[in-house]
């Protein structure tokens, strides 16, 4: 019964916290438009942190509790989640082109940051060092400097029709308020959820994390990646893929490691090793054609499936 109860808090927490991200991204967007930020800005600041306001939350939490396992193992399987199956699922409905020149930049840095994660696990085992987290977290800075510098020098003018938006600026005060008290109590009620739950089935919080917990995190990036591949606009879902990665490991476990050193199992050598390979399968597949093709990925979406499987299996 007690693990009915703690599945059922998970969900909820889960569903709250996607739900709860929607209305703050919503709201922030049109209070950003009445300011008169250019879109693109919005996008690479306001919604790609929103939508990956889940992970930190539940990364944070699950730090502030002395839960690390459940923190690294949430945004690893989150990047993993959404670098081959979201990409992968896209690709093999709507085979996406890429424009190499126009993610390079941010492919580089997420590249970047996950090798320097993988060495950080390699060489200190158990518990990443917060001086670690703090280089993450800078470096996340000068990245973000440079990505709104970069925006802002080369925005095009938008329609005043975004400053004067309908919706009244306090009413957006209000729901970005109430998104973001949302989003902190569904990441605690996941995270208590989640700890309990892996305590009743006698798994370790790590398989939690990265199976329910990540999948569940990710739902806004694969809800967003889906329409915009849709749509045709490939070269964002990818930019939109990429960015939310970078977050994650530089801002998010930038965060949650410097809270506390994030004492983590060894079974997060495999995790990193399959999002090491993937990051560069992805790279892989894109030169290969300059599309990211059906077949490709199938292979991307198998890549996954052998992941989850073998981590079910150890577990």
């Amino acid at each position: 019964m007690e693990i009915i109860i703690d599945l059922a808090l998970l969900l909820l927490g889960l569903v709250l916290l996607v739900q709860s991200a929607k209305v703050f991204v919503d709201a922030s967007v049109n209070i950003a438009r009445r300011l008169q930020i250019p879109s693109m800005v919005i996008g690479l600041t306001v919604v790609a942190m929103g939508t990956s306001a889940p992970e930190a939350v539940i990364s944070v939490s699950a730090a502030l509790g002395g839960s690390g396992d459940l923190a690294v193992a949430n945004i690893v399987g989150s990047n993993i989640f959404n670098l081959l199956f979201i990409v992968g699922f896209c690709a093999l409905l709507y085979p996406i082109t890429v424009q190499l020149k126009a993610i390079s930049r941010d492919y580089w840095v997420s590249a970047g940051a996950t090798v320097f994660l993988f060495l950080l696990v390699l060489i200190f085992g158990y518990e990443l060092p917060r001086w670690g987290s703090l280089v993450l977290l800078l470096a996340f800075m000068t990245y973000m400097v440079v990505v709104v510098r970069h925006a802002l020098k080369n925005k095009v003018e938008e329609a005043r029709r975004d400053a004067a938006s309908p919706k009244p600026v306090w009413r957006s005060i209000v729901f970005t308020i109430l998104g973001a008290a949302l989003i902190v109590l569904g990441g605690h009620l996941t995270v208590t959820s989640a700890v309990n739950l892996a305590l009743d089935i006698g798994v370790t919080e790590r398989v939690v994390g990265l199976t329910i917990v990540a999948m569940g995190t990710s739902l806004p990036e694969l809800v967003t990646t889906l329409i915009a591949c849709r749509k045709g606009e490939g070269a964002f879902a990818l930019g939109f893929i990429i960015g939310s990665s970078i977050f994650n490991i530089m801002f998010v476990l930038g965060i949650a490691g410097l809270i506390t050193p994030l004492a983590i199992g060894s079974s997060v050598i495999l995790d990193m090793a399959v999002l090491t390979a993937g990051t560069l399968a992805f790279f892989l597949f894109a030169r290969s054609s300059r599309k990211l093709v059906r077949l490709e990925g199938l292979a991307m979406v198998l890549m996954y499936a052998a992941y989850m499987g073998a981590v079910i299996w150890l577990a």
